[in-house]
């Protein structure tokens, strides 16, 4: 959401871009896009644009770096970045270029890839709910993709660890970290349905609280993630490297594009501490939730589920 403060030089940069760039709409919704990014970003710091250091937006580089965002979509954004601020001089609102030594990212570095919407879809709907892990296997994948988890996150995932009448999720992130994650109604829905067949397991005494259970009824190997995901990646036709972490940079990459905030998406993905007691005085729950349900893919469409449910099969 762009400040009131700032509309007419957001007005004058489209202008600017429009009539005397002679972009096209395309051209000029992406670096508006590029543009609005930087505003929200500017906003969390509390500062006007026109008053951004090289260490600000050197900072705001690193978290779309820290969020897995892709060299090449980054070295956009920068651009789109310095165009803005050429703007601002030009029209004598700064008197230094912040951007001027602003260096974009390698298009060469390698960061896992991540996967559209539609590709998410395929690999879930790859598995098959007729056998015994099937629904297990499915609420896992909208898991991971929902929520952003590590794969150390989902396999230690515990039923303490739900408030899904909430719709939120408590996670055990690194360093034993904790914090609260929106969970999709999808997710919510699929762990519902694995829940009717984790009843069945017989569960070996220390895993009780567990939530996704082996048929030994231990809890899941990382390993064993890899393989649900390789599999029904592979079953999908999907040739990109696709391991668990690529769903959780899918869940980064489609809320940054879908307009979500820089701050509230790190929060989610746990890149600052969030101590066990500060979770429910400190964090704001339901900006983070209004955040998710506005931007993730899983909750457009009033959280109407994408592919069939087994009810319906």
């Amino acid at each position: 959401m762009i400040k009131q403060d700032n509309l007419s030089i957001v007005n004058a940069y489209r202008a600017h871009l429009m009539l005397e760039k002679s972009l096209s709409h395309n051209s000029v919704d992406a670096y508006m896009d590029d543009l609005n990014k930087l505003l929200n970003y500017m906003d969390e710091l509390k500062k006007n644009p026109e008053e951004a250091t090289l260490e600000d937006l050197q900072s705001m580089i690193i978290v779309l770096h820290e969020m897995g965002i892709n060299p090449r979509s980054q070295a956009r954004i920068v651009s789109g970045i310095k165009s803005f601020y050429r703007f601002l001089l030009l029209e004598e609102l700064i008197t230094v270029d912040p951007t001027e030594l602003l260096e974009s990212p390698k298009i060469g570095m390698k960061l896992p890839e991540f996967l559209a919407v539609d590709e998410i879809n395929r690999i879930i709907s790859t598995i098959d709910l007729s056998q015994p892990e099937g629904q297990r296997n499915r609420a896992i994948l909208e898991t991971l993709y929902s929520c952003g988890l590590r794969v150390s996150e989902l396999t230690g995932l515990r039923f303490s660890d739900l408030y899904l009448d909430e719709g939120f999720i408590k996670v055990e992130g690194k360093g034993s970290k904790q914090r609260l994650v929106p969970i999709s109604p999808t997710a919510i829905r699929e762990i519902n349905l694995y829940l009717l067949d984790r009843h069945l397991v017989t569960v070996k005494k220390g895993f009780e609280d567990i939530l996704f259970l082996s048929r030994r009824g231990t809890a899941l190997s990382r390993i064993m993630i890899f393989h649900i995901v390789k599999t029904q990646t592979e079953l999908a036709g999907i040739e990109k490297n696709v391991s668990p972490h690529t769903f959780r940079h899918s869940f980064a990459t489609h809320l940054l594009e879908g307009g979500a905030n820089l701050r509230a998406i790190q929060q989610m993905l746990g890149h600052e501490k969030i101590a066990t007691t500060e979770i429910y005085t400190h964090l704001d729950r339901d900006f983070l939730r209004s955040e998710i349900l506005e931007h993730h893919p899983r909750n457009k469409a009033g959280g109407k589920n994408l592919l069939p449910t087994r009810a319906s099969k």
